[in-house]
């Protein structure tokens, strides 16, 4: 170390931060290895001809894209997951907005009210799709015979048979496991601006629908946002619903992109297409991603 270096001020500094770039160069480096390995296996074999074993034979080229794109299966699969997406997360912010703005008032057992709503949280996926695939069961599940004993239906009625009936039961509760979450982003947001705006609103003689309109909603923006991002993230790749309720049923129509790659894959031995549509599903997520962050990139970004 030299004298020059000691005493210097910016030579110090730069000496001060050298120790903590070194601390988390092993996070950087497993990171790197966690996250990147799987990805450029997955590249790999999407472009290689492998058998149902994993091992790779040789170079393939595009053919595994051409074979997913030449399969019905996979454009109805791909079709059904922008549905199943973009209800679902729809579905969610348009319930977790009101709630979380109710939850954010203070009102006697709000304490219970928030602790009730976090509890599907709480629970595994995988543990409430097996609890509301009984709930529909066409034969002894419990919707059909409230129904009954109202006298709405005469018949039982086969939920989970009917691609209609069963993909709109499993979007319905794709918005109630991803409604706990946003609503807990949003809450945060809400705690986050001020009382005095609101305050000054009312002396103005805002409404609350006008309150909502022009200060809710616009510092609201960021958090929907960022529940938008991960909530598209995560509905797109979930898997246990769609599997344990209906496995892609009746005929497919329920089958979404990641139940698709999962079926190629360990049901039909088609290591390389299922590493194909993996990188689709990557791509898409990756345009939309990219794309939002565009469209609502805030004015200021634009300068």
């Amino acid at each position: 170390m030299t004298d020059s270096s000691v005493n210097n001020p910016d030579g110090r500094a730069r000496l001060l931060k050298l120790p903590s770039v070194f601390l988390i160069l092993p996070s950087l480096f497993l990171s790197a290895l966690v996250i990147g390995y799987p990805i450029f296996d997955v590249l790999r074999m999407s472009i290689s001809d492998v058998n149902r074993y994993g091992h790779v034979r040789g170079f393939a080229g595009v053919d595994n894209f051409l074979k997913i794109f030449n399969d019905p299966i996979f454009l109805q699969a791909t079709n059904q997951t922008l549905i199943w997406t973009f209800c679902v997360v729809g579905g969610t912010l348009l319930i977790s907005v009101p709630i979380a703005i109710i939850l954010n008032g203070n009102f006697f057992g709000r304490s219970v009210a928030r602790t009730i709503l976090l509890l599907p949280w709480a629970v595994s996926m995988a543990m409430t799709a097996v609890v509301w695939k009984f709930v529909v069961n066409g034969d002894f599940g419990m919707l059909n015979h409230t129904l009954e004993t109202f006298g709405l239906i005469d018949t039982k009625i086969p939920w989970l048979a009917d691609a209609t009936f069963a993909f709109a039961i499993e979007i319905l509760v794709g918005i109630l496991v991803s409604m706990p979450f946003t609503v807990t982003i949003l809450m945060g947001g809400l705690s986050a601006i001020p009382d005095s705006l609101y305050e000054a609103s009312s002396i103005d003689g805002a409404s609350h629908w006008q309150k909502f309109i022009n200060i809710t909603l616009p510092l609201l923006r960021p958090f929907l946002q960022i529940s938008v991002v991960l909530n598209v993230i995560y509905v797109f790749n979930s898997f246990p619903i769609i599997w344990i309720m209906t496995r892609g049923g009746p005929a497919n129509k329920t089958d979404i992109l990641i139940t698709y790659v999962y079926k190629q894959a360990f049901a039909f031995g088609r290591i390389g297409n299922a590493a194909a549509g993996s990188v689709m599903m990557f791509a898409i997520l990756l345009g939309f991603s990219l794309l939002f962050l565009f469209i609502t990139r805030s004015p200021k970004e634009t300068l």
